[in-house]
Order: C-alpha cells, then structure tokens, then sequence
C-alpha cells in the first residue's frame, strides 16, 4: 500500500538571485524582471504596513 503525500508541494523558484542567465531569451528577462517588480512592491507594501504598526504603537506608549 503506497502513502499519499498530504503536504502541498511547494514551487520552485522560477528566479533565484545569482542564477546563470545566459540560456534565457530576452522575452524570459522581461517576464522575470516583471515578476522581480511585483515582487519588490509587495514586499514595499509589508515593509509600509510594518512601519505603520509600529509608528500607532510607538504613538501610543509616548502618549502616556
């Protein structure tokens, strides 16, 4: 009797940093750099909500 893998497998990466680029044509550069864009907003998005957490928690504890 085989065992079914529950566990979602996860994705790999379709760039990592580093990464040989020669064998990629210039329409694969422009979707990873589309995809190296989305990626940066998102993370600026978290980094802004982080700072907004802790700005309201920082203005809180001044205030007393």
């Amino acid at each position: 009797m085989a065992f079914i893998d529950d566990e979602p497998k996860k994705k790999a990466p379709r760039h990592e940093i580093g990464q040989e680029l020669s064998a990629l044509s210039v329409d694969e550069l422009v979707e990873r750099i589309a995809e190296l864009k989305d990626e940066i907003a998102r993370l600026e998005t978290a980094m802004k909500a982080k700072g907004a957490v802790k700005s309201a928690a920082d203005a809180l504890f001044r205030t007393r």
